[in-house]
């Protein structure tokens, strides 16, 4: 498998003024290293350098409209990437095996931060789901997830023969590796304080995709 071009869209809108950029940026920091529930407003507010600890409920109401509007910037930026790769892949015929598919869920989730900053979505994202499914699920409005769910549909043409209940287990198993996987390699890049020579590999990410790619692939036992 080889890395789909992927237009290098970020995560901080263009239309956020600075302070509004940077209190996203802290509270996606913060959240992703100590979970939702173990991040304050103040927190937030210090860390973007804020003197006023009100600054969250100025600009996006609450914390939990923060947490949306996070949620929200990422899912789109990915579901724009998905969406555009398979509509290239669709147009060329495609698509003709697993791998592609793969590659699709896989590379739109990485490179999301500004430049010189590591990425912290999928951290995010996996400590959010973990405490709070409910407002990950209901922050999407059904409207920035089109792409994984046009993913989902062509493996299920892609994969071998096995019932939808059996299709949907292996799914559930996808969608946890793929985000254990990107939350587990984010965090070691993040950790300047050692070497991390297997994450920083450049070919991890493609032998990752190998693996999904097997484990789509595999017969249901008998």
């Amino acid at each position: 498998m080889l890395p789909i071009l992927l237009v290098m869209e970020r995560l901080i809108s263009k239309a956020d003024s600075p302070s509004v950029a940077r209190l996203k940026r802290e509270a996606q920091r913060l959240f992703a290293r100590s979970g939702i529930d173990g991040v304050t407003v103040r927190d937030i507010a210090k860390a973007a350098g804020q003197k006023n600890p009100a600054a969250v409920g100025y600009h996006f109401g609450s914390k939990e409209g923060l947490i949306r509007e996070l949620v929200v910037d990422g899912a789109k930026i990915i579901d724009d990437r998905r969406n555009a790769e398979l509509d290239a892949l669709e147009a060329n015929g495609g698509p003709d095996n697993i791998a592609q598919i793969v590659d699709i869920l896989l590379y739109p989730s990485i490179n999301l931060a500004a430049p010189g900053e590591t990425d912290s979505f999928n951290r995010f994202l996996r400590m959010l789901t973990m405490s709070q499914r409910e407002l990950f699920v209901d922050a999407l409005e059904g409207r920035w997830n089109s792409g994984y769910q046009r993913c989902l549909e062509q493996l299920r043409q892609l994969m071998p023969k096995m019932s939808r209940a059996k299709q949907n287990q292996r799914f559930i198993f996808m969608e946890e590796y793929l985000s254990g996987i990107l939350t587990a390699r984010e965090t070691r890049l993040e950790n300047v304080s050692r070497n991390h020579p297997t994450w920083k590999d450049s070919s991890i990410l493609k032998h990752f995709g190998f693996t999904m790619v097997h484990m789509l692939e595999m017969p249901v036992e008998k």
